[in-house]
């Protein structure tokens, strides 16, 4: 998650380096198990397929920035399951405000509510900050996805637009006002992909271990995000837990099963 408007080139060169030593915990324990879906997966945010029943409910909880919310200001869980052709993502999001002040989908994504995706095809870990050895999709209320693609000439960073990698929808639960469910598909591509080429989504298959970790930032109606939360506890550098947008050694783990019997 990109954390400022006023990107400054001294916090990469001071962060860095410490992150090139850090082993986060989640990262050394077992591989959460994702199932295959034999069911093709509608993204329509109702969920009714029969692989989400049987999929395990992972917490949203682990503060990455800003105040720890209580429960009633944000709450949230989320299943997986998978396919040849898609990682499929379900997360329960309980946001007592839902809120998107800027229609521009490249300007400061991180200070709306949305989901941020973060996926290491290859579990190799590493900085991704301006690569795509890793992806951090922010995954806005209006379903558009971005990204930190590269460097502008000034060193900022220059955001992409991925909506071709994922398909988001999520609706409303009748008997919770608060809460949403929100599905999402996502497209698997390697550190070989580039905005503008012929990159072609990998197959995936049983047995395959990714790098994962899932956030939310949460808006009440500031000018700045109020909260960011987790689902894998980040061990901090320099005091700092928002690393997951530049290192993909932070995430976590999910390895790809067959079907459940």
């Amino acid at each position: 998650m990109y954390p400022k408007e006023n990107f400054m080139q001294k916090r990469i060169a001071i962060v860095t380096p410490f992150l090139l030593s850090v082993v986060c915990s989640a990262s050394l324990a077992e591989p959460d198990a994702v199932y295959f879906s034999d069911a093709q997966i509608t993204i329509d945010g109702m969920a009714l397929e029969p692989g989400w029943s049987d999929a395990e409910w992972r917490n949203i909880d682990r503060h990455i920035l800003g105040e720890q919310p209580e429960r009633q200001d944000f709450s949230g869980r989320y299943k997986l399951l998978w396919d040849e052709q898609h990682l499929y993502l379900l997360a329960e999001i309980s946001d007592d405000v839902l809120f998107d002040q800027h229609a521009d989908p490249l300007h400061r994504y991180w200070d709306d509510d949305c989901l941020e995706i973060f996926i290491d095809e290859d579990g190799s870990g590493g900085n991704h900050q301006f690569d795509y050895n890793a992806f951090a999709y922010h995954v806005a209320l209006d379903n558009q996805a971005v990204d930190i693609g590269g460097q502008l000439e000034d060193g900022s960073p220059e955001f992409v637009l991925l909506n071709d990698h994922v398909d988001s929808q999520w609706k409303r639960q009748s008997h919770e006002a608060h809460t949403v469910l929100w599905e999402v598909a996502v497209k698997i591509f390697d550190d070989s992909f580039q905005p503008g080429e012929a990159s072609q989504p990998v197959s995936l298959a049983a047995g395959k271990t990714m790098g994962f970790m899932l956030a939310y930032c949460d808006n009440d109606g500031s000018d700045e995000r109020e909260h960011f939360i987790g689902s894998h506890e980040i061990e901090p550098v320099n005091g700092d837990k928002n690393l997951g947008y530049i290192d993909a050694s932070v995430f976590g783990s999910i390895r790809l099963e067959p079907a459940k019997p």
